[in-house]
């Protein structure tokens, strides 16, 4: 039987991309929904495609995640579903409670640690009813996660995470992802750091690095993401874990700073204040996207002992386009799941499911290079 892929907010840039992904690589029926009308729904699907055309395993369904019997009975006739409806910062877990009622299992393109902490709660849930449940999917986090397990595996001890990310205007993705950014700038959040959690206010601490062509050198800034707070856990012999990010072109990134540090906080806790930032900026990326491109590069450096000598292993990625990145790196774990090769009762974090070698040979059917080298 065909198996069936359930897309919650696949009226989205990420949402499509994850589907597009798992069509192209699965022969999967594939179930976007969304608030709006199937019709609307496939409507938008059609304009996000380059080529303005959608693949048939494709189908499309009005649902509102407010409506808990509806959504309680596309689960039950589902083999997996992806939640795509961000932005995550307030969500509840309703959808993975669901899920791990059912049976069925889930994946998510979570990018809050709040999310992330309550999302994880219901492992032993997760175990009992053997269902594989993995959040945090997608570019980064996601795909980021994974280089950082691919090189810490490569030392004795290691000691220190450095995970870096640049993004070219709008990536490639909806209103949706500058909600989230603008959402994470409202708190300082916990970070490890010389093996005790500090608290670190978001946008400060810019940091130039030297990411590989076409980026080269580029600025980035502490942002709480979901690694920031699983990796430590993940791999808990490091003493310090850095999450920074930034934007291209860098004039976002001062912009972004002045939003942190000089407007009234009044403006970041307000949702009109997050919706009016929110859409100026996507007006502002859909110019300057036509001269910085929608691409993403993601370093991530590892510091450690090998041998018996310090060292430090970095990993490199880059990709013209963040949201289909973002799919490729969901798309991944969901073929994975279909096909059987990835199986782990539970809830965790991308990095402790995915074994390295399935990663890399996903990514490379994917025409996804992940360059690792000694520096």
């Amino acid at each position: 039987m065909t198996n069936k892929v359930l897309i919650l907010g696949g009226n989205g840039r990420i949402g499509g991309s994850v589907a597009q992904d798992i069509a192209t690589n699965t022969d999967s029926e594939v179930i976007l929904t969304g608030r709006s009308t199937a019709s609307k729904i496939r409507d938008i699907q059609l304009n996000h495609q380059p080529n303005h055309k959608l693949n048939p395993q494709l189908r499309f369904l009005s649902l509102d995640l407010a409506n808990i019997d509806k959504l309680a009975s596309e689960i039950a006739k589902s083999n997996l579903v992806i939640h795509c409806a961000g932005p995550f910062h307030h969500r509840d877990t309703k959808v993975l409670e669901l899920c791990i009622k059912q049976g069925v299992n889930y994946l998510d393109v979570s990018d809050h640690r709040s999310y992330t902490i309550r999302a994880l709660e219901h492992h032993k849930d997760a175990v009992n009813a053997n269902v594989t449940a993995i959040v945090n999917t997608g570019i980064f986090p996601g795909i980021s996660n994974s280089m950082v397990r691919q090189c810490v595996e490569q030392f004795d001890e290691p000691e220190k995470i450095h995970l870096s990310y640049v993004v070219s205007g709008s990536g490639g993705a909806g209103v949706t992802v500058m909600r989230t950014t603008f959402l994470g700038l409202q708190n300082s959040f916990e970070a490890w750091i010389e093996g005790d959690w500090k608290i670190i206010k978001p946008y400060t601490d810019r940091e130039i690095i030297d990411f590989p062509s076409p980026y080269g050198a580029n600025g980035v800034y502490w942002y709480d993401m979901p690694e920031t707070y699983t990796l430590p856990k993940s791999f808990p012999r490091v003493s310090s874990v850095i999450t920074k990010f930034g934007s291209v072109p860098d004039f976002y990134n001062h912009l972004t700073w002045i939003a942190a540090h000089v407007f009234p906080r009044s403006w970041l806790r307000n949702s009109r204040g997050i919706e009016f930032l929110s859409h100026v900026s996507h007006l502002m990326t859909d110019v300057t996207d036509r001269f910085s491109g929608i691409g993403v590069a993601v370093c991530a450096e590892v510091t450690g002992t090998k041998n018996g000598n310090s060292l430090v292993c970095r990993a490199n990625l880059i990709h013209e386009n963040t949201a289909i990145a973002a799919g490729c790196g969901t798309g991944t774990i969901a073929q994975l799941l279909l096909e059987g090769k990835l199986r782990k009762a539970g809830v965790f974090p991308v990095e402790e499911a995915l074994p390295t070698n399935l990663f890399l040979e996903s990514m490379e059917t994917r025409g996804i290079n992940i360059n690792q080298d000694w520096i």
